[in-house]
């Protein structure tokens, strides 16, 4: 159809500029010659029509994992360091929601959708986590994927700082790519780099040799987690923000809804709420991170180009999981894939599976049992978001919970 005069098409990040096929509406823009933009480069726009850009701090965090629980944790860090903080993007405030003030910082979770669009938006500080693969319905593959978090950097973005994750082949090719460049480089990483992140503390290797323990952190426990601390320990530096004030802002986090998140405890049960965890990667740290597994998972699968779940990365942490228990469209494929591995049961839906993995949990007697939510699957299938899917977690739990105060009065008041 005939596009008319506009000059710009301002599309929702969710609008598909190339993958699996372009919209119809983009590909009438492009032939127009309008401008398409996303919702990052009417922000920029705002504050330079306001002419507040030079006087406020913008931080872009990105990454296949952790950007969220990482965006909330130098959030926290700055606000105790007593910047004027506003948090948004991909996570909370929509990022047309945040109040325009001088002098404010805002950080910023991007999605690789968000950056796919990015024309004129220019951040501070960029933050690159980690690169593994998800939503190449998307961008096509690897590659197309990878182009899009990296146009966080592109034509000299990120002036003040640019941290970089190195421990996939993406982000070491990105950071040797930066550091032939001008701002300052950053590198966070499990060897080799700036910053050094360990199970439980971050090894800090310049300007000069120092080792901050997480320990007493409760809210970053696994080295997943010290990666995302690593990350944020390296903006405040940049930032100016004395290490002792980092130590006691990482001390006062509360952690993430939905993210490693322990939402009750009954009978040695320990439950906990991940339902973040959309992909394989994100569970492969959750189950790294706990022993007595009563693993609930499923959803919605993500499979590769050859239909493969991908679970082989998870194998080294079979030994912490005591049981499987299976939901949603993929629980089938699950089993398929686990048979002769773990135990499995076909559950279907989430009330189901927390009953009879508490259940089980509760029977087995170990000192510390774990019931945990971390599906490895998006939540479409049953649920609006993985939030919701959280939430109904929560409330089975709960249910779970009541019922066995229930019998256990029923009992005591028999005797």
């Amino acid at each position: 159809q005939d596009f008319g005069a506009a000059e710009r098409l301002i599309v929702s990040p969710g609008v598909p500029l190339t993958h699996p096929a372009p919209h119809q509406l983009i590909l009438a823009a492009q032939a127009a010659g309008a401008e398409i933009l996303g919702d990052m480069d009417l922000f920029a726009d705002a504050l330079a029509h306001g002419g507040l850009r030079d006087s406020v701090t913008l931080i872009g965090i990105t990454g296949t994992n952790g950007k969220s629980t990482t965006t909330a944790l130098v959030s926290h860090m700055l606000s105790c360091a007593g910047h004027n903080t506003h948090q948004g993007g991909n996570i909370g405030t929509p990022v047309l929601d945040l109040p325009l003030e001088a002098g404010a910082t805002y950080v910023l979770e991007l999605s690789s959708y968000q950056l796919d669009l990015n024309r004129r938006f220019a951040v501070d500080i960029g933050v690159w986590l980690n690169l593994t693969p998800d939503h190449l319905e998307r961008h096509g593959d690897m590659a197309g994927y990878a182009a899009a978090k990296a146009n966080l950097f592109a034509d000299g973005k990120a002036q003040k700082a640019r941290i970089i994750g190195i421990d996939d082949d993406y982000g070491r090719a990105l950071a040797d790519k930066l550091s032939k460049q001008a701002p300052p480089l950053i590198t966070i990483g499990a060897q080799n780099a700036d910053m050094i992140y360990l199970a439980n503390a971050i090894e800090i290797t310049q300007p000069k040799k120092d080792i901050m323990s997480l320990a007493d952190c409760a809210a970053l426990p696994g080295a997943h987690n010290a990666q995302n601390a690593a990350a944020a320990f390296a903006v405040g530096q940049v930032l100016g923000v004395p290490t002792a004030r980092i130590i006691d802002a990482f001390r006062s986090f509360g952690g993430m809804a939905h993210r490693l998140q322990v939402i009750a405890e009954h009978a040695a049960v320990t439950f906990v709420n991940d339902s973040k965890a959309t992909n394989m990667e994100a569970t492969r740290h959750a189950l790294a991170a706990y022993n007595n597994i009563y693993w609930i998972a499923g959803g919605r699968a993500k499979t590769d180009a050859a239909g493969h779940l991908g679970l082989d990365m998870l194998s080294p942490y079979f030994g912490n999981i005591r049981g499987a228990y299976l939901i949603g469209e993929a629980a089938n494929l699950f089993a398929e894939n686990l048979a002769d591995r773990l135990p499995t049961t076909l559950c279907g839906t989430l009330d189901r599976a927390v009953a009879d993995a508490a259940f089980q949990a509760k029977s087995d007697h170990f000192d510390t049992s774990i019931v945990l939510l971390s599906p490895a699957c998006a939540s479409f299938d049953q649920y609006s978001d993985f939030e919701a899917r959280g939430d109904a977690f929560c409330a089975a739990v709960a249910d779970w919970i009541s019922a066995e105060h229930e019998l256990s009065g029923k009992a005591e008041g028999a005797q």
